[in-house]
């Protein structure tokens, strides 16, 4: 499981690494090739936001005795995460000092305060964007969990439905049971009752025979 999470860790590092050098590219281009850039670095992004799910996953998962130290280093590439963020949210409203100037010409210094102004601006709807993006994905993962406890919910359902029939069947057996048992018990008690008659006219027979035998003798003596 460990092995997972370290392979998740070095494609962690290297996109990181390549974001990291996107976003320091992204002040100094303008036009079509920064809105490109930009785009890419963003795919990006939601590459590590995934991955990081999938390192959550796997913590998660590991025995108690060794999260610890994993939750650690988890937290400490979502910090990671949250500086690319700002620092990608920081280049897409700079410029270089190439791009200012190609953008306000000679009028550089009078035009400072529209291109703060501007600046202002694009920070609000970038805020505005990302507080929707963030809004998305907290959705996502709300109708996910929803699923998910469905699942569940659906899987508990089939348990119980399964026990249940476990319990219905067992009951059936030891009924079934208990009636071989009165069964068993009703010919055991026929079979000692029919010992008991052939015992007692074993007993009489005996008696009869004993005394034939004496009244033949008494007679026979009487006789002589």
């Amino acid at each position: 499981m460990s092995s997972d999470f370290e392979a998740y860790e070095q494609d962690f590092g290297t996109l990181t690494a390549e974001i990291t050098n996107k976003i320091g590219r992204i002040p100094k281009l303008g036009g079509e090739e920064k809105t490109q850039l930009v785009l890419n670095v963003d795919k990006q992004l939601e590459e590590v936001r995934e991955l990081m799910e999938q390192m959550d996953l796997e913590v998660r998962e590991l025995p108690i005795q060794s999260r610890a130290m994993y939750q650690s280093r988890l937290k400490s590439y979502k910090g990671e995460m949250d500086k690319l963020e700002k620092d990608f949210k920081r280049s897409r409203i700079a410029y270089s000092d190439e791009v200012r100037n190609e953008l306000l010409g000679e009028d550089a210094g009078s035009s400072e305060s529209q291109l703060i102004k501007l600046r202002e601006e694009r920070a609000h709807l970038l805020d505005n964007t990302e507080k929707l993006e963030r809004s998305s994905r907290r959705l996502d993962a709300g109708y996910q969990i929803a699923v998910e406890t469905e699942q569940v919910g659906q899987e508990i359902l089939a348990n119980l439905h399964t026990d249940r029939e476990k319990i219905q069947r067992s009951r059936d057996r030891l009924r079934e049971t208990d009636a071989n048992l009165g069964k068993s018990s009703r010919i055991l008690t026929g079979m000692l009752r029919r010992i008991i008659q052939n015992r007692v006219l074993v007993f009489i027979l005996g008696a009869i025979i004993l005394i034939t035998i004496i009244l033949a003798i008494y007679f026979n003596v009487r006789g002589h």
